[in-house]
């Protein structure tokens, strides 16, 4: 399960950022994650509450994880339809070519995080 050390990692990044704004704890942590991204909402979900739980880190017992759902999208280079393609590849539902462009559903980024300046 990588979304573990996933997680580990956005937890560290967020410490990093609060630690400059002299934060102390964080409660709420937001997530943008598409659905062609390779992360498991479930799993990073998991991954939060076990990381919340530990008293090495700058979340707090009650913090809150938000993920945001990035749908896929694509456009077909032969014929231009856009279209919600189900993986990476994926045929055209007007041309029936496997010939379309992501242009989103591969996002995996944090979009932002609240605390407190206190303990």
């Amino acid at each position: 399960m990588h979304e573990m050390a996933l997680m580990g990692e956005i937890i560290h990044l967020i410490e990093q950022d609060a630690r400059s704004k002299e934060m102390k704890q964080v409660k709420k942590v937001e997530l943008l994650v598409g659905t062609l991204s390779n992360v498991l909402p479930d799993a990073l979900q998991f991954a939060f509450d076990v990381y919340k739980v530990q008293a090495d880190n700058c979340l707090t017992p009650d913090a809150e994880l938000i993920i945001h759902t990035e749908r896929a999208r694509a456009i077909c280079a032969i014929c231009g339809k856009e279209y919600e393609p189900a993986t990476k590849i994926a045929q055209c539902p007007t041309c029936l070519l496997p010939s379309g462009n992501i242009v989103a559903g591969e996002t995996f980024r944090i979009l932002a995080y609240e605390g407190s300046l206190t303990t």
